[in-house]
Order: structure tokens, then sequence, then C-alpha cells
């Protein structure tokens, strides 16, 4: 049975999160003295000051969906007290945030005294967070984000197709999956748009790689044909359409209901796929602020990376990694390699994984902490 919180938007949460989340680069530090000072929340940090006008409707377009995911009990903004600020947060309240506290710093008059209220405001609402019980959730409640790094020779036979088994069974009970990473489906596009439920839906897969292809050639780069990351060639990958013929079967065989920009939030429940780029800690920035609610993350080399918002279950592409590092991978599906499960089987383990976690069981990406966050650029960076 699948259990979680309900929330006013009638969205589901499997987390009940208290998140300390800064406004202003400036008051990351708070964030994470506040995390610190009140055990079981989780905070954030980010770079974003001043930026490009481009930039800022994309950070602001992030930032804005992340309390409003449905992992949240509740989120407590720390703010400088700006009208960008203000803009901010009636956007977090348009996309269904409805628990957000505001403390500023041009009321409270000095950081000490912002950290010293945030801290007493969250520990008053962690009390308020443990005392809510969970309730059966229907399957349809799971929102899942399909991320892979550190991909290996092994993705594209193990993990990633076995992951896609348990995204399709999650699909055709009404659950929503979303995979991402525009790069990684370079030379994979045409046969994720032949999935599309609907022709402009083909079209539009088409077209996002279009445009990343046309984002990297103007600078003189051709980049079909070209090598993937050092990581990638070290576990046994010769070209990136390689890399993307593995990436995709994490999308398993269901229809593409619809095509999603970095960080909008889907409609209604079917398969996506949403323009990210490739960097790992990106995308499950987007993940968090399109709502998702849990994420599974193959990696063939070993990555440490989670959520402060979704738990992130990671899955080891081949058994040597798994065993090598137990205290990062939540689940081996290098047995389909080994020749001990079949892929069904394995697809059908990482399927009921998706359930425990969903019902309160901690990954090792929680049990360790790991909790990235990055904010996405097009224009530039911080000045």
């Amino acid at each position: 049975m699948l259990t979680g919180y309900q929330r006013a938007t009638g969205k589901w949460g499997f987390r009940n999160h208290v998140l300390i989340l800064p406004l202003h680069q400036m008051l990351s530090a708070i964030a994470r003295e506040v995390e610190a000072s009140a055990p079981g929340s989780v905070a954030v940090s980010h770079d974003w000051a001043q930026l490009p006008e481009k930039d800022q409707d994309r950070i602001l377009h992030t930032l804005s969906g992340v309390p409003a995911n449905p992992n949240l009990f509740l989120t407590i903004a720390l703010r400088l007290g700006t009208p960008i600020e203000d803009q901010l947060l009636a956007m977090a309240k348009a996309k269904g945030a409805t628990n957000i506290i505001e403390i500023s710093l041009s009321d409270e008059k000095s950081l000490n005294q912002l950290r010293d209220s945030a801290c007493k405001v969250a520990l008053k609402q962690l009390e308020l967070a443990k005392a809510e019980v969970r309730i059966p959730a229907p399957i349809s409640a799971i929102v899942l984000g399909l991320e892979c790094g550190g991909s290996d020779a092994y993705s594209g036979i193990t993990a990633n197709p076995a992951l896609g088994v348990a995204s399709d069974k999650l699909v055709a009970q009404g659950a929503t999956s979303i995979l991402a990473e525009t790069m990684e489906i370079l030379g994979a596009e045409h046969l994720l748009a032949k999935r599309a439920i609907t022709p402009e839906v083909g079209r539009q897969i088409i077209d996002v790689v279009t445009r990343y292809e046309k984002s990297i050639t103007y600078e003189g780069i051709d980049i079909r044909g070209a090598q993937p990351s050092r990581g990638n060639i070290e576990g046994g990958l010769s070209t990136l359409e390689e890399k993307s013929l593995g990436a995709a079967k994490k999308a398993g065989n269901a229809q593409f209901t619809g095509v999603l920009d970095y960080a909008d939030q889907p409609g209604k429940a079917g398969l996506y796929f949403m323009d990210t780029p490739g960097h790992d800690i990106e995308q499950l920035t987007a993940f968090a602020s399109a709502g998702v609610n849990i994420t599974v993350f193959t990696t063939g080399r070993g990555t440490p990376t989670g959520s402060a918002v979704m738990p992130t279950i990671k899955v080891a592409t081949n058994t040597e990694m798994a065993t090598a590092l137990p205290d990062l991978i939540d689940m081996n599906s290098g047995t389909i390699a080994d020749g001990t499960q079949s892929l069904e089987e394995n697809g059908e383990q990482i399927y009921e994984l998706i359930i425990k976690v969903a019902n309160g069981q901690l990954t090792k990406a929680e049990i360790g902490g790991h909790r990235e966050f990055n904010l996405s650029r097009l224009y530039g960076s911080s000045l």
C-alpha cells in the first residue's frame, strides 16, 4: 500500500519537510545555520544575487516552483525585503505554495536576529510536521523523475531499461514520469518522437533537440558524433549517440504525453520529456521545482548527488561499483548483466523500492545528507 501526505492542492507528498529557502545568495549561509540548529529541517544554498535580465526569468521560475513541491510541509523563506522577492513569492503562491512563512532582514535588522527568528519558527513547524499522519494514497500520486549520471557501457542494458520497466508500470496505473536531459537524447530523439501521443508532441521533442543543437553549433561545435565525458569513456561509452540510446531507455515504452520547458509542472498524468541541461544537479533542481516527489537516479560510475526536496534512489548499473560504494547505492541492476536476474525481475524490484521509499524508507542520499541544489542559467553568471 502507498501512503503519503495530501496537500490542499490535491497533490501528494512522500516527505513532510520544513524547507529553509534563501531568496538571495547572501542568506544561504544563514539557511545552513538554521538547518543545523533545527534538526529535521532541510536547507538549500544557491548563488543567485544579481543576474542578466534574461537569466532572471529562468531563476525566478525555478525558485518559485520549489515551495510548491508537495514533499514540503512548509517553506521558511529568508529574504532581504526587496520587490523582486515579492514577485518571486507571488509566483510561488500562484503555483500552489500555500505554506510559506517569510522572515525578512529588513524587519529583523540583523543577520543574527534573522537566524534566531528562523530557528524559532523552524523548531515550531517541525513539531507540527511530525504530528501529521500518513494516509493511503493512490499510485497516481507518484510523480517520478528519471535521472542518470556517470553512465557506463552497462547503463543501456541494465539499470536504464530496468527503470523503464518500473516507469511503464507506474504510468499504466495513472502516475506521472518525467525524462529529462536534452543533451542525453541527442541521436535518439526520433525514436522518442515516434512514441508521442500526437504528432504535435513528436514535433516538440524534435524541436527541443534542434534548438539545443543550434545553441551549440553557433560556436562552431559539431556535437553529433562527438565523444561523451571522460568518465563515460572510461566506463566504456564511445559516442554521445551511444550514450543517448541507453539514457532514453529510462523512459520505457510508454507514449509521451507532452514536452515540458525547464522546471515546468506537468498538467496531467503521463510520460513527459523535460528540456533540461545534462548537469545532474540542475536537472534535479528542475524536478523539484516541477513537483516531482520521488526520483530514481541510475549510475555506472557512482554519483553522490541527492536533493533536499525529493528522495533520490540510486541504482547501480554494475555489481562491481554497487559493491564498492554501499553508502551511495540503494539497489544493484548489475545482476542483469551477471545473469542472476532478468530485466523484468529487476524492473519490478525498482518499482517495489520506489513504493518503499515513498512510504518513508530513507535513501542512501538522504542518510548521507546529500542535498545538492543548483540554479540553471542560459545567458550568464552572477555578477
